[in-house]
């Protein structure tokens, strides 16, 4: 792309240089094994403009473009791009029909026995707070608002569960239930410690 640049005068100047994914492309030619772009939060950016006419080698990997530089541009074929995104997050509504058509769809959900697995090696037992955790995505009652095992996967998780729970677990709660203050309290750290701790 053009990248204004100031020069020992004082005055900017436009020059053509390589990108990102322009260069990313370029390391994986010189070897033969796959390599994965992931491209996190996706949906925050207005996709047709970040990907322009490279929407089109996403489908087409045989095909070539040539660039504003003059220089022509295809996707290697052992190049594979995630996309990630939150579907509770509105601005899913933004992904464009020719995106969703050039990427698979994959559904990820909360992984319980995961987590369990993960904190055999921490001497955590996690089985309490995956029971509350279930509990709480039970009321929320909808798959895409519920509450991920991310927050968990710490290994000093014992150190760090109250503050995790109380900033980062009942504030989302209180947003989400903002019409129903009482069911937040069932969640609150004072009501469910005991059973995340298995006390």
């Amino acid at each position: 792309g053009i990248r204004p640049k100031t020069r020992d005068d004082g005055r900017l100047e436009y020059s053509i240089q390589d990108g990102s994914l322009l260069n990313f492309c370029d390391k994986v030619r010189k070897h033969n094994r796959s390599s994965v772009l992931i491209i996190d939060e996706i949906n925050r950016a207005e996709l047709s403009r970040v990907f322009g006419e490279l929407m089109y080698l996403l489908e087409y990997r045989d095909a070539e473009i040539t660039l504003a530089s003059g220089q022509s541009f295809s996707f290697p074929k052992n190049v594979y791009l995630i996309g990630t995104m939150n579907t509770a997050d509105r601005s899913i509504a933004l992904v464009d029909h020719a995106l969703r058509r050039r990427f698979d769809f994959i559904r990820l959900f909360p992984d319980y026995e995961l987590l369990l697995k993960y904190h055999q090696s921490t001497g955590f037992d996690a089985s309490g707070l995956i029971d509350v955790l279930k509990q709480v995505n039970r009321e929320i009652g909808d798959m895409n608002y519920s509450v991920g095992i991310s927050f968990f996967m710490t290994e000093e998780i014992e150190k760090y569960i109250k503050s995790i729970w109380q900033m980062e677990i009942v504030p989302y709660l209180e947003e989400y239930f903002f019409d129903d203050q009482s069911k937040v309290d069932n969640y609150r750290w004072e009501n469910v410690s005991d059973k995340i701790l298995n006390q």
